[in-house]
């Protein structure tokens, strides 16, 4: 076993130690099931962990992770975890957390050729055509870089809403409502760029489809 990997062993042993000194049942209480009250939507970059971040406890958090965040119509791994966060374990509110710096978002809006990933990224070319008029107005490309990154976040919010999962729930009367945040790798900070959707009207005001374009 390489050095790498040893080092994450041992920190799995100063984990289960530093637990254990909290709390000596901690892991037999895990064990028994889980009560998350957040689905948390977010990027696969390393840099970011959820719990790390927000300072969650084991079991706070439920949690789904993918290049740049997104929220694809046919991505059925996302809609299993979606379905039985909203259905099963019936969490009261979905984050969709982008960051800025994000190199999948980068990557869309430079147009870079990748491989594979370009199919992925095509959703977030799609969001930087949409937007076009606002991001390509902006001066720097630092801040079309970060406001590509809002914007795609408030379009995953979008994607998320016409979901039947989300629609059948809110039908019903049930929660989860839905939460746009961004995550600054350069502060720590966590930004919330929209919270509390929980029906189709907020929604409609929070995205796309109720944003008015500019004049070119």
């Amino acid at each position: 076993m390489n050095i790498a990997l040893q080092h994450l062993l041992q920190g799995n042993e100063r984990f289960v130690q530093r637990k254990l000194s909290e709390n000596a049942n901690v892991f037999k209480q895990t064990a028994q099931g889980q009560q998350p009250h957040v689905l948390w939507v977010g990027c696969s970059d390393s840099r970011i962990d959820p719990n790390e971040i927000t300072q969650t406890g084991i079991g706070d958090l439920f949690v789904h992770r993918n290049i740049a965040n997104l929220v694809v119509e046919f991505d059925l791994n996302f809609l299993s975890v979606l379905q039985y966060a909203v259905e099963v374990l019936k969490v009261d509110d979905i984050i969709i957390c982008g960051h800025y710096g994000c190199g999948g978002v980068n990557a869309a809006l430079k147009g870079d050729q990748l491989g594979l990933i370009d199919s992925w990224l095509a959703h977030i070319k799609s969001a930087h055509q949409y937007y076009a008029w606002e991001i390509d107005a902006l001066p720097t490309e630092r801040e079309r870089q970060r406001r590509l990154v809002e914007l795609n976040v408030l379009e995953q919010i979008n994607n998320l809403g016409k979901t039947r999962i989300i629609r059948e729930a809110w039908a019903r009367g049930a929660r989860p409502t839905l939460n746009g945040w961004v995550y600054d790798l350069e502060t720590g900070q966590l930004n919330v760029l929209h919270d509390s959707i929980a029906d189709t009207d907020q929604l409609k005001l929070a995205c796309k489809f109720e944003r008015k374009k500019q004049a070119s």
